[in-house]
């Protein structure tokens, strides 16, 4: 044995609890929704905010770094999975998905906002000790300090691939898309590399929350007395809110004299409600009209000159939205749960008939950011019968000089002209109707005779309209 004096031994140092941080277990909890129940993070996250608000957890601060935390992740999930993927020694599909939620906020944090690297580090390592236990925050804590080694610039240089040698790949990484959606979006919009970065960087941007006055319910003066609020660019029904806030605040939007609506949305009603018609003007319809807000604006302007419009959704629920929407308008509507490819109205019954066909949704990824990992590309053949069968219908429903407008909230052409033209082969007593007058001071509408709006042009979602005259 040794004569050497034993060291004495270090104290144990005390267990710390974790801190709980109200904000990121929120914006937790949101991705975990977003993953496990394909919920959407626009319907998940209020209730989750207006909870904490009740709880006094939160003060407006709060709700806006926690909704910032969600809604980063999720838009810049692709570029931040290519760059954990670069930090740890698995395939990603081997890391436990609330895990990957977890380090995923912490990558937003440290590459996506102004947070300082210490703090984010320690607050995405405290936010693991609480929901996943101390052995992975361990984890948690050794990726993160990888990724803290460089900025998002010099990430996005070590793993995309040079645009040169691979353009569309090069695109999906440095604006987080998968590759099959930067492709199709540049198909669709066309030219060169400038105008598909502009289109990728405004999917990624916070859009504004836009609001329409019901015509004969609300008017646009009195939205405009709400904070930071401002008129629309191109509907004279709109008014943004430039600093986002809560639109349920509002009283005409809480008493269903106003709503919330894209401008895209609003310009689609517009048109089909400008559009001349041969003869009678008495009877409308919107086919697939949930969750209400084109038929409540169509219903508004139908009342004005003594029309109705008849609201049909195939989904009971959704069909309650609708009535929802359109209680309190002042004229005559009706709203049913009907299938609009097996109608139970006579056909030619309608004068006006808005067709806005279920979609990929991959014109409004700005306010959806989750879809853009959900979809896929074989999606566009699921949808495809229902979308020509739709179309038909709606033909079938006009009368002789009446216009039908078909209407995606997709710019992918597979949803689009294909369509029209798919289908405009069984109607040859049909014309196409230039839409592009009645988009009054709407720029940069292309050739006609239908019309695709973009986020990055018109600061819209990316609506497609085409309107159809039955000539016989």
């Amino acid at each position: 044995m040794s004569d050497q004096p034993r060291r004495p031994r270090k104290p144990a140092r005390p267990y710390r609890r974790p801190q709980k941080d109200p904000v990121r277990i929120l914006a937790f909890e949101a991705l975990r929704a977003v993953d496990e129940r394909d919920a959407y993070a626009n319907l998940v996250l209020p209730p989750l905010l207006r909870k904490a608000r009740e709880q006094g957890d939160f003060d407006t601060r709060d709700a806006a770094l926690a909704t910032e935390l969600v809604y980063g992740t999720l838009r810049r999930q692709g570029t931040y999975d290519a760059v954990i993927s670069a930090c740890v020694d698995r395939p990603l599909r081997e890391v436990d998905p609330p895990v990957l939620d977890v380090l995923s906020l912490g990558a937003h944090q440290l590459l996506g906002t102004r947070i300082p690297t210490h703090a984010a580090v320690s607050s995405a390592v405290e936010l693991a000790r609480v929901v996943l236990g101390d052995g992975r925050a361990k984890f948690v804590n050794a990726v993160l300090r990888k990724i803290a080694q460089h900025d998002l610039d010099g990430w996005v240089e070590q793993v995309a691939p040079p645009y040169d040698d691979d353009p569309e790949d090069h695109l999906a990484v440095v604006h987080s898309h998968p590759r099959w959606v930067v492709s199709a979006l540049w198909d669709s919009l066309g030219g060169g590399r400038a105008g598909i970065e502009d289109l990728l960087e405004a999917d990624n941007e916070r859009p504004e929350v836009t609001l329409v006055a019901r015509p004969g319910r609300a008017t646009t003066e009195e939205l405009l007395r709400e904070e930071a609020a401002v008129a629309g660019r191109w509907s004279p029904y709109a008014v943004r809110l430039t600093e986002g806030g809560e639109p349920g605040a509002v009283d005409a939007v809480r008493e269903g004299r106003a709503g919330v609506q894209d401008e895209g949305s609003q310009l689609v009603a517009l048109a089909l409600a400008g559009v001349p018609v041969e003869g009678r003007d008495e009877k409308w319809l919107d086919g697939c009209a949930g969750p209400g807000g084109k038929a409540a604006l169509l219903a508004a302007l139908a009342a004005e000159r003594g029309a109705t419009l008849l609201a049909a959704e195939k989904q009971p629920h959704r069909a309650g939205l609708v009535a929802k929407a359109l209680h309190g308008n002042p004229g005559p509507y009706q709203v049913i749960a009907a299938d609009g490819t097996r109608p139970p109205w006579r056909p030619g019954s309608f004068d006006r008939v808005l067709m806005d066909v279920p979609c990929t949704g991959l014109g409004a990824l700005r306010r959806r950011p989750e879809a853009r990992w959900r979809r896929r590309p074989e999606d566009l053949e699921a949808l495809a019968p229902l979308q020509r069968g739709l179309l038909r219908t709606a033909l079938e429903s006009v009368r002789v000089g009446g216009v039908v407008a078909y209407a995606t909230c997709s710019p992918h052409l597979a949803e689009t002209r294909a369509v029209v033209s798919d289908v405009l082969k069984q109607f040859p007593r049909t014309d196409l109707v230039d839409a592009r007058p009645l988009l009054p001071g709407v720029p940069a509408l292309g050739d006609g005779p239908d019309v695709q709006l973009w986020p990055h042009v018109h600061g819209t979602d990316a609506m497609y309209l085409a309107l159809i005259r039955r000539t016989g």
